[in-house]
């Protein structure tokens, strides 16, 4: 059967066309349910297979005791998506108008949806009722679409009543319909439907009461708890802040809450405009219930309330959270004498336009009130508010790591409201933390489905006489790899030989893993939805499956392996003469650590084809990197540290900076130039298309910090260029203090921006900063790096030896492809932080108080941020401690300098630290520092003085890993 509707539409140039929208109507889309002998068995055009059970058991209910599937309308299904997960709700019709309408309002709860859909244990069934001739109605005339909506989900369920009524069987099964809409609910009880809001249902569900804690609080937003003063202003309605955005009014950006600062951030404006591009929000009636990564609308205040960015470091301690007048006391903290060339654009957060809420992973604050159902919760993540939650296992919740969703925030609510979702497991567990910073940090760590592995080669696998087209055999090449110790998914191999003309053959051969994962299939899809292979300390989340990270595609020694390699003809003087890129295959002779490739080298006795071939590769880097820094290439420093593990109980038991060694520098050279010629390649092939990596320069305000710090060492760090920046790194040296370099390279690194991928066609500064290359891309890890796949397919259509495909050439595709990878990328980088700072604290565990000479970093105006170069240990000192005496202090912004009581700390001085865990707050146990040299006169304070080592858990915006 076919409905038709005809209306008229006006086009931008003018005319006015007349639109005919059909739509087909069925009568044998089956209704789902198992017993069902009427419908036919298959559902040709309607919904998925049938999901609802012959007699759907499911939790007893002492409203409806009989058997019973239920049917959620939209509202429902967005905001109760945890309780529908639960494995005691199953046999769920989800309507093809209420799917319709969650994927225009929220996109993950629709993925959510739809593998509850495709998940059999769980009997949820899609019923297209659009598209069934007895469920689909017309819009009336003056009906909103909303109401049309509600009156179609009304429709469903008497239909679905009737249908099953039909079904010869002794207990009829009943259709629940469940709505929290009051209006919608009292128009289903006027037509005989069976409705009950969310709540109701699931409090009768008497076997089940820890479904309760699930249920998220419904009042909306503006719907304040009775009583209570109003503490924020009203959010402007998005309609009207829309009008004030287009007319500049208003400003759109993201919210970036302060880590450091619980009543301080920072909107990142979206946009062009040069001006206004990072706006300071402080105090909390401005930071107006904003969340860290909504998207908001704010208001700048006039220039005289313009704010500097706040040197003090405040943590929410939230001990009662009604006393506002506190807040007030610390927000005038902020307000200090400040210099006029530190304001910065300030404004106020006047509404939001976009949640991006997610669910947050912290502990538990029990109330202190006996049996009270209402908590607080604090998430791990400082950056977001405490919630308040309602549950009665508070007991049982004590000491574990949970996940709660966040529901609304009243206006008269110091915090927001929210629902348990999951307990995690016991904090300070190995295995919880680690399911912790994944899950924080938003890293992909499920197990591969069969989907995916579906894709993967059949073993026993060999290289078959189709796997040559195209292909180079280079199996007569000394070729080897150099990797870390322990390393198993090997990308890389090298060789170097002599040819006939006395010049050089240098190869770099590259994991094929291109020729494994193909485009657009679920392998792919996977693989680019992580981005990248994230490693922790001692776990390794891989990008692709094991079978292609650490044995199809690792370059081991001795076996036959696929490479895409780039070969060069240079000259002694490491001039290169010629280039190629070919598809190969290769047997790679040796897999060598750095300090057996080193150790090669060194040796007077070994002669061997792979040691010759190290020693001529060692030549030729030094050559590079010479090249490259006289170039204005950056060499800068990041404390890394490597931990010893017990082989028994896998906690780390000693703890040591990473020693770099020559091969480490020999790889790099290398990697460096074949990424710089692919690069080349693919945008002389593809101008448009190509997949490039940038670095941006700093903003000359960014070098602020070095240039001043450097300056009270009586040193002279220029900032103009990366060259002139490098040469005066180079003869910044103190023969009195020889580890004053290091520090300055450390801090140059803070000043950096991160480096990107983006798409040529899309922008037109291609220039890596710290590489002092017009161009660069990544080309040399793919079986780690998704960007990288996405250059070898490009580099293997530019010669000829694979074929294009659309979303290949399709550049906005491929920028929202680099919008993604640069997202991974960066959570993988904090996630190894914290893999690090976790460690670090499990190895202080046992060591009681260590002394350790420490450097000074940066000096803020309560606190100083020392490094302990031999644990690569970052940690804040504090001299404001609560309930103790606060020392007399006087901060320097211009020297740095900090002065407490009569002793003044200045960036670089060395002191004396003690370092011992504390573990008094069980989620945020941190590294506890306390200053012994220099002591502070006239104070005792020193002894007793907290520190917060943030063990670099998350880089201040401008801190980047070069490459």
């Amino acid at each position: 059967m076919l409905t038709s509707r005809t209306f008229v539409k006006r086009t931008r140039a003018g005319a006015v066309v007349k639109v005919v929208r059909e739509h087909y109507l069925r009568d044998d889309i089956a209704c789902g349910a198992a017993a069902c002998r009427l419908c036919p068995r298959a559902a040709p055009g309607g919904g998925s297979a049938p999901g609802l059970e012959a007699r759907p058991g499911g939790p007893g209910s002492s409203l409806c005791p009989g058997p019973h599937f239920l049917l959620p309308d939209t509202n429902l299904l967005l905001h109760q998506i945890d309780i529908l997960e639960d494995p005691v709700i199953k046999n769920v019709i989800v309507l093809q108008t209420v799917l319709q309408e969650v994927r225009n309002r929220s996109a993950p709860v629709y993925k959510r949806i739809r593998d509850l859909i495709q998940n059999p244990e769980k009997h949820f069934y899609s019923f297209t009722n659009e598209h069934h001739r007895d469920t689909y109605i017309e819009q009336k005339r003056g009906e909103t679409s909303n109401d049309r909506n509600d009156r179609a989900i009304r429709v469903a369920v008497k239909w679905y009543n009737e249908h099953l009524k039909k079904i010869e069987d002794e207990e009829k099964t009943q259709v629940i319909f469940l709505t929290n809409d009051r209006i919608n609910k009292e128009k289903a009880l006027e037509e005989g439907i069976t409705a009950y809001t969310c709540e109701e249902y699931i409090k009768s569900l008497t076997a089940n009461p820890e479904l309760v804690d699930r249920l998220a609080c419904v009042s909306d937003e503006g719907k304040e708890i009775e009583g209570g003063k109003i503490i924020f202003p009203e959010h402007i309605p998005l309609s009207k802040l829309q009008q004030g955005i287009k007319s500049g009014i208003y400003l759109q950006g993201t919210y970036r809450a302060n880590r450091e600062n619980y009543l301080e951030a920072t909107v990142w404006v979206h946009g062009d405009a040069e001006e206004n591009k990072e706006i300071i929000v402080q105090g909390l009636k401005h930071l107006n219930r904003a969340i860290h990564e909504d998207v908001v609308a704010v208001e700048l205040l006039a220039k005289d309330e313009w704010v500097a960015p706040s040197s003090v470091v405040l943590q929410d301690d939230g001990q009662n959270e009604e006393n506002i007048e506190n807040e007030e006391e610390k927000e005038n903290i902020l307000k200090t004498s400040i210099n006029k060339d530190m304001l910065r654009p300030t404004g106020r957060v006047v509404g939001i336009i976009k949640r991006n809420w997610r669910p947050y992973c912290g502990m538990l604050s029990k109330s202190q009130i006996k049996e009270a159902r209402r908590h607080l919760f604090t998430p791990a993540d400082r950056r977001i508010p405490r919630i308040r939650i309602e549950t009665r296992q508070a007991d049982a919740l004590e000491g574990q790591r949970i996940i709660v969703a966040i529901d609304g925030w009243p206006r008269n609510s110091r915090y927001p409201n929210g629902h348990f979702v999951k307990n995690l497991g016991s904090a300070g567990d190995k295995e919880t933390e680690t399911e912790v910073l994944l899950l924080e940090h938003d890293v992909p760590h499920q197990a591969f489905s069969q989907a995916v592995l579906s894709f993967l080669p059949k073993m026993p696998w060999s290289i078959t006489e189709e796997d040559m087209k195209h292909r180079e055999d280079l199996r007569h090449l000394n070729v080897c790899s150099v990797d870390p110790p322990g390393c198993t998914d090997i990308d890389d191999a090298l060789h170097c030989r002599e040819i006939g003309n006395g010049n050089l053959e240098v190869g770099v051969h590259i994991a094929d893993v291109s020729h494994f994962i193909r485009p657009g299939n679920a392998l792919d899809e996977e693989s680019v939805k992580r981005g990248t292979t994230v490693y922790l300390c001692e776990k390794r989340i891989d990008m692709v499956p094991e079978l292609l990270s650490s044995n199809l595609c690792s370059l081991r020694s001795n076996v036959d392996r696929l490479a895409f390699s780039c070969i060069w003809e240079m000259n002694h003087k490491a001039e290169i003469l010629k280039t190629r890129f070919t598809k190969s295959i290769i047997n790679s002779r040796a897999s060598l650590t750095y300090a057996e490739a080193q150790m090669r080298i060194d040796s007077a006795t070994m002669n061997d084809d792979i040691t010759t071939s190290l020693r001529g590769l060692n030549k030729l880097a030094k050559i590079l990197k010479k090249k490259r820094i006289d170039n204005g290439a950056l060499t800068l420093a990041s404390p890394e540290v490597r931990f010893h593990m017990d082989s028994e109980t896998h906690d780390p038991i000693d703890l040591q900076t990473k020693e770099l060694k020559e091969t480490n520098s020999m790889v790099e050279e290398f990697m460096l130039l074949a990424n710089i010629s692919v690069a080349q390649k693919i945008y002389d092939e593809f101008p448009e298309f190509a997949l490039l990596r940038k670095h941006p320069a700093p903003p000359p305000s960014n070098y602020d910090i070095l240039v001043k710090a450097a300056k009270s060492k009586n040193l002279e760090i220029k900032t103009d260029s990366a060259k002139a920046l490098a040469e005066s790194l180079d003869k910044a040296e103190s023969p009195t203090f020889p580890y004053l370099n290091t520090l300055l390279r450390i801090l140059t690194t803070r000043c950096m921006m991160q480096a990107v991928y983006f798409c040529s066609g899309m922008d037109n500064d291609f220039h890596h900063y710290g590489l002092a290359s017009p161009i660069y891309t990544h080309f040399t890890s793919p079986i780690r790096r998704y960007a990288d796949i996405i250059v070898h397919r490009l580099l293997a259509v530019a010669i000829g030896a694979d074929s294009t495909y659309p979303d290949l050439t399709d550049k906005h595709k491929l920028a929202e492809m680099c919008k993604n990878l640069n997202y991974r990328h960066k959570m993988a980088q904090y996630a190894q932080r914290a893999s690090v700072a976790f460690h670090t604290q499990l190895f202080f565990k046992t060591k009681g108080v260590v002394n350790e000479d420490a450097y000074i970093l940066f000096v803020r105006k309560n606190a100083i941020v020392v490094l302990i170069p031999r644990y690569g240990l970052e940690g804040t000192v504090f001299f404001e401690e609560k309930d103790k005496p606060t020392p007399k202090l006087e901060y320097n912004s211009e020297v740095p300098s900090l002065t407490v009581e009569d002793t003044t700390l200045c960036v670089f001085d060395k002191v004396k630290v003690n370092v011992m865990l504390d573990d008094s707050n069980i989620q945020h146990q941190k590294m506890r520092m306390v200053l012994v040299e220099p002591k502070i006169l006239g104070n005792d304070m020193h002894a007793s003085l907290s520190a917060e080592a943030s063990s670099k858990e998350e880089p201040e915006k401008k801190k980047m890993r070069q490459k």
